[in-house]
């Protein structure tokens, strides 16, 4: 199933962009380090937003599977940037926290963390990309 979105370069480094089955958008800035004014999501934030995300939506389906409850789980990602040979994206560390971890099973959480580590965005992104994923089972 293919999605459209459109994209839009509003000047000064700003994009606006629509997601054709919602009609939602959202505008872009480059980072201040790249030129920009910093005042909204860069294209790599949101690379990272997305591997973020994409972890929390598949371990959500698995947990739907499972018949476990993964209400008020949190990812955090920190983007790092490297320059050389070229400025890209080097490291997404991203930590997830599922409270109430405490009553998941050994065997449920690695079918979540599984989950986490195969999602279609950590698929997708080039192998000098290293994504660190940490799991936090807060009590």
């Amino acid at each position: 199933m293919a999605v459209e979105i459109d994209v839009e370069y509003l000047g000064d480094l700003h994009c606006e962009a629509t997601h054709g089955p919602s009609g939602h958008a959202f505008v872009t800035d480059a980072p201040v380090d790249n030129g920009g004014k910093g005042d909204a999501f860069s294209p790599t934030d949101l690379v990272a937003t997305a591997q973020a995300s994409c972890i929390l939506t598949i371990m959500g389906l698995v947990a739907q599977e499972n018949g476990l409850d993964l209400s008020g789980a949190r990812a955090h990602v920190t983007k790092e940037m490297v320059a050389d040979p070229r400025r890209r994206i080097g490291t997404l560390s991203v930590t997830v926290s599922v409270p109430g971890g405490e009553r998941l099973s050994e065997e449920d959480r690695a079918k979540l963390e599984n989950a986490a580590n195969v999602c279609p965005v950590k698929q997708s992104l080039h192998p000098d990309v290293n994504v660190v994923i940490e799991f936090v089972y807060p009590q």
